[in-house]
């Protein structure tokens, strides 16, 4: 889910130097010696492309984010974004039962952007590579019509079992989480209520998601058997479990108490449960396994089954339906 509702732009974006002034060496010697050194990297950004050791099998994945859209200045810094657009693909990574092993950074930019955001974003997104053990492997750079800005990361990792796909679910798992829910669309809205000191974790967590990326190999070496990143609300990711695996999952409500407590004495019950079932941007794991299985720190929030007869695959919340499923790019409705 974005945190933006309307174009708005900070001081750090339009004041000091604008790009306008540099041209792309100038602008890449800036950024390039930000970023940590790894191990993996065989040849260094910096020629017409990095060499990265690889497994026998490497997952690929990618995400953007545009100003305006998925955020906005006024609320998150460069290095917010920085880390944000990591965490996202990261968790994508580690969703899929693998190890982050490197990113690509592309920057789409007006060029009266200027340069001391484009660093400190660039502080972010090395912080955030950094924590990872990530190496940044480069990227691109290109400009844009007035007032338009964008980041896409690329990530890469390596995958030493099978991938843990949405499909495999099967009648008896329990459908488990590892993090928090709920957290960042709460800091969405305490951000919408300029109401970030009554719970600054939320705000936090929305601004600089931090994903359990070592969990998603542990989760796979334990036998889930399904799992992805709840990054567009627990009700509609987890439906895409359910139709992927042609079950049906049903969310325990008593399970969710606790994630809805964490919010309640501040948005009250009904949005914090709103912002638990439907709230993206959150980058937990979310998984199934079979009831034996299960990994310690893991919590058991539903259980998965066969569709009865007529019954489609999907998901529900103490046996009924709930049609609030989550963020949708293109769905305004």
């Amino acid at each position: 889910m974005p945190n933006a509702r309307r174009s708005e732009r900070g001081p750090m974006m339009t004041g000091g130097t604008p790009l306008r002034s540099l041209d792309e060496e100038e602008l890449l010697g800036h950024i390039i010696p930000a970023f940590p050194p790894s191990d993996d990297l065989v040849v260094a950004p910096g020629d017409d492309a990095a060499v990265l050791r690889t497994s026998d099998r490497t997952i690929a994945t990618t995400d953007t984010v545009v100003l305006g859209r998925d955020w906005l200045d006024a609320w998150s810094s460069g290095a917010d974004i920085g880390h944000k657009v990591v965490a996202q693909n990261l968790a994508d990574v580690a969703a899929m039962g693998g190890v982050p092993t490197g990113v690509l950074v592309t920057l789409v930019a007006d060029p009266e952007l200027s340069l001391e955001w484009v660093i400190d974003h660039t502080r972010g997104l090395a912080e955030a590579c950094a924590a990872a053990g990530v190496a940044v492997l480069g990227g691109d750079l290109s400009s844009a019509p007035a007032g338009v800005v964008m980041v896409s990361v690329t990530a890469l990792g390596r995958l030493d079992g099978a991938p843990v796909l949405r499909s495999g679910a099967r009648p008896g798992d329990v459908l488990a989480v590892k993090g928090s829910l709920g957290l960042s669309d709460a800091g969405l809205r305490l951000l919408q209520a300029d109401a970030v000191e009554r719970l600054p974790e939320a705000v936090q967590t929305h601004r600089r998601p931090r994903p359990p990326l070592a969990a998603g190999p542990g989760a796979a070496a334990a036998g889930a058997t399904a799992m992805l990143d709840v990054s567009d609300g627990l009700l509609r990711d987890g439906g895409r479990i359910a139709r992927a695996s042609h079950v049906v999952i049903d969310l325990d409500l008593e399970a969710l108490v606790p994630y809805v407590d964490v919010l309640a004495d501040v948005l009250g019950a009904e949005q914090a449960l709103d912002c638990v079932l439907a709230g993206g941007e959150e980058h937990s794991l979310l998984a199934t396994f079979p009831p034996g299985d299960l990994p310690e720190g893991w919590r058991v929030i539903g259980r998965v089954r066969a569709p009865g007869d007529g019954e489609a695959a999907g998901i529900l919340v103490d046996g009924r339906v709930v049609t609030h499923t989550g963020w949708d790019h293109f769905r305004t409705t």
